[in-house]
């Protein structure tokens, strides 16, 4: 395989960032690929450059930083597609997370393989030692594809993905900035792209990592969290549905409520049995809330962008 990768992340406030960027330093990379990074900052001022220029003046890989004042992941996600538009391939991986060195070769090979549009591969949660033992016994913080019982993959995220950019699927999909405050903007923008036709695939060896911190060691980050993807869900799947439709949907997410909120009761001797029946039924809580039209929750940013930011996105951006 030859080619171009553009391996993209946005950051907002994060010092961890440096950590991501040098595990993507000491990847191994194919033989005849060749990569760079971009760094799309979210924040309203350029609050983690001097960070990044610091990281690059030593790092071996070609590191670009684009600004993106916005507080919204769709805009710096968006940005960051526009400034990788002449790769081959785009990458996508959190702030917070760190690339094990076969990480983008195993993404590679496994698109080479399947000649998928899309590639997705596990993020693996690191616990501390003060984290509820259910928690850490049931890996409720990992994030794996969710496939379909005929092995079909249609929705994914960004946390950790590769895109072909010469498919047709990809090319020209952008992330809904309706969605860049609440989330669940990654779960559309997949949605839509196995819509289009493409085809997504899983890479189980390519395997990212994540330290869970103390604010998310906690069941009531995790039951708004899930809320929030019942929401996405529900949007999606109630979108052009007609009344009848949606109703049936509705009273289905309702039933499934009733159900998991039965389970969570047998289960009450066991944490982990009862708080993985008690997420499921709030993911269905949001489902029913977003095929209503609820307004979805608000998870991240809070300020919203002028129109003099969002013109600020469309830079070559910064080459350090």
């Amino acid at each position: 395989m030859t080619g171009h990768v553009a391996i993209c992340l946005a950051t907002f406030r994060r010092p961890q960032v440096v950590a991501t960027l040098a595990s993507l330093d000491r990847l191994d990379w194919p033989t005849g690929v060749t990569g760079e990074v971009i760094v799309v900052d979210n924040d309203d001022t350029p609050s983690a450059q001097i960070r990044i220029a610091a990281f690059a003046a030593r790092a071996t890989i070609v590191v670009r930083y684009a600004h993106a004042p916005a507080r919204n992941i769709s805009v710096a996600r968006n940005a960051a597609l526009h400034l990788a538009q002449d790769a081959d391939f785009i990458a996508f991986l959190d702030d917070d997370e760190v690339a094990s060195p076969g990480w983008i070769a195993a993404l590679l090979a496994r698109m080479h393989e399947t000649g998928a549009d899309a590639v997705l591969g596990p993020v693996q949660a690191v616990y501390d030692s003060a984290a509820p033992a259910w928690m850490r016994r049931g890996r409720v913080h990992d994030t794996r594809p969710t496939t379909l019982g005929n092995g079909d993959i249609v929705t994914g995220y960004t946390c950790n993905a590769l895109l072909r950019q010469s498919s047709e699927a990809v090319r020209g999909l952008r992330f809904d900035p309706a969605r860049g405050r609440s989330g669940g903007e990654d779960t559309a923008f997949f949605a839509a792209l196995h819509a289009a036709g493409g085809r997504i695939v899983a890479a189980p060896q390519a395997v990212l990592s994540e330290e869970v911190p103390p604010a998310r060691a906690r069941l009531g980050w995790l039951l708004r969290r899930r809320f929030r993807m019942g929401q996405t869900h529900g949007s999606l799947i109630g979108a052009g549905a007609r009344p009848i439709r949606r109703g049936l949907l509705g009273l289905a997410a309702l039933g499934k409520v009733a159900a998991c909120g039965g389970l969570a009761l047998l289960g009450l001797p066991d944490a982990l049995r009862r708080n993985r029946a008690l997420m499921r039924a709030v993911l269905h809580c949001g489902t029913l809330a977003g095929l209503c039209g609820l307004a979805p929750l608000q998870l991240y940013g809070g300020a919203t962008a002028t129109p003099a930011k969002l013109s600020m996105i469309q830079q070559a951006g910064r080459r350090f």
